[in-house]
């Protein structure tokens, strides 16, 4: 029979140390792919409801600039715009 052979037990602990550490970071990295997903689908949720009020405001107002500092707006010209637009300045 042959001999049986080890690390240390310091080798050994930091081997597992190590182990348990990438373990731990590829749980990480799940768990921020499962929240990247769930902002993305929000994102997308809310690109629609901005579409809705969009056009809820363009059937009350025409086509409008709107400013998004004060409220304010500029009725948008027919031939560059077709759509409500929201702008920060």
């Amino acid at each position: 029979m042959s001999e049986i052979t080890k690390i240390t037990e310091e080798q050994l602990e930091t081997i597992k140390d190590q182990q348990a550490k990438i373990q731990a970071i590829q749980r990480d990295i799940g768990f921020l792919e499962i929240r990247k997903h769930y902002i993305i689908q929000t994102e997308v949720e809310v690109s629609k409801k901005l579409e809705v009020t969009k056009k809820e405001l363009e059937a009350l107002y025409g086509p409008i600039n709107i400013d998004l500092t004060d409220g304010s707006y500029t009725v948008a010209e027919k031939e560059k715009e077709s759509k409500p637009t929201m702008s920060k300045a």
